[in-house]
């Protein structure tokens, strides 16, 4: 339904479909975005529930459509296999808005590696990039630091990192305002000679160019603010990402169980609920997926409607500051000064 053709505004393809309480919660999303947003919402899923979902709602006065699709992409598998055995679903006709021009951003709460497959296949990679990368701040306790990468390129090259520091470099420097940012490798020392292969060819490179690169950090340093864009690969960057959430849930469970008694049980509820809404805060924002043609934002898979709202005002940032042409413009230029080194 197009109930309001005269407005314009941002145009965002939603996958429907994905995320644990999808369609339910999704479409929740997608009224409260519009309500408050100058946003044209595509929702993209199976027609017959969307529609219920929305009559549950005024929506006379908001823009926001209804394609169908067929089906989703679960998580597990093979998200390329999956998606040429069903080439209609959700994520699939979503992307393929963007592509074909008729949406500015495809926002999903569903298989990641099915969003990161059809974004690579549909959409296509920056020149001189084998794969996108994952990151992103980490809000809550480390409301300014950047990670790359959380997932995405699990067996990197040195190359490879410096490329994710350059996309964490823009993201700071336009997303979060932060300028000149601090870029840094994690490893398992300070110093210059420690840590694996990867990361002792990375600290050679990194140092070779002209980023603002203050060396190795540690585990710990996500919180002591040592650097602005912390660079790792994208097998310990996951496990560092769900190292912290799963922090986060005992360190709540911890705190309600030792204060029991101490003081006021209420105290105790807003206690470990500023815990949990820390713990909680990486999901209410989603992340671009970095080095695609296209603005791709991924947030949460068990985010309510709330989380998914935090999502979409991702989306309209990283849309209204152009992201994506910068980042496509620093690696072009890394491409540049590679060749003429």
């Amino acid at each position: 339904m197009n109930n309001n053709p005269k407005r314009s505004g941002i145009r965002i393809a939603l996958d429907a479909m994905g995320g644990d309480f999808a369609p339910t919660e999704t479409v929740k999303a997608a009224v409260q975005a519009a309500q408050h947003n100058d946003v044209h919402i595509k929702l993209v899923g199976d027609k017959q529930l969307l529609n219920n979902e929305l009559s549950k709602y005024d929506v006379k006065a908001l823009t926001i459509d209804v394609i169908p699709s067929e089906g989703r992409i679960e998580e597990g598998g093979q998200p390329v296999l999956a998606l040429r055995q069903n080439p209609s679903a959700s994520i699939s006709i979503a992307t393929r808005l963007v592509k074909e021009g008729d949406a500015d951003v495809v926002v999903s709460m569903g298989s990641t590696g099915a969003t990161m497959a059809c974004a690579t296949l549909m959409l296509g990679l920056f020149g001189g990039l084998g794969r996108p990368a994952i990151g992103g701040h980490f809000h809550g306790l480390a409301p300014k630091t950047v990670v790359m990468d959380m997932g995405s390129i699990v067996d990197a090259r040195p190359d490879q990192l410096l490329s994710c520091a350059i996309l964490g470099q823009v993201f700071s420097n336009q997303y979060l305002e932060i300028p000149n940012p601090r870029i840094a490798v994690l490893s398992i020392g300070s110093e210059e000679g420690k840590g694996n292969r990867l990361t002792k060819q990375s600290f050679k490179l990194f140092k070779s160019t002209p980023i603002n690169f203050v060396g190795n950090v540690e585990g710990m340093d996500l919180f002591t603010n040592k650097a602005d864009v912390i660079v790792c690969d994208g097998f310990v960057g996951n496990v560092l990402l769900k190292f912290t959430h799963g922090l986060g849930i005992a360190l709540s469970k911890f705190l309600e169980t030792r204060l029991d008694g101490l003081i006021a049980a209420d105290k105790i509820n807003n206690l470990t609920q500023e815990v949990i809404e820390l713990h909680d805060a990486t999901r209410r924002i989603g992340g671009p997926l970095f080095g695609v043609n296209h603005p791709v934002i991924i947030g949460h898979g068990s985010s309510n409607a709330q989380g998914i709202s935090g999502v979409i005002s991702t989306a309209i940032r990283v849309v209204d500051l152009k992201l994506i042409d910068s980042m496509k413009k620093a690696i072009s230029q890394l491409n540049a000064d590679e060749k003429t080194a």
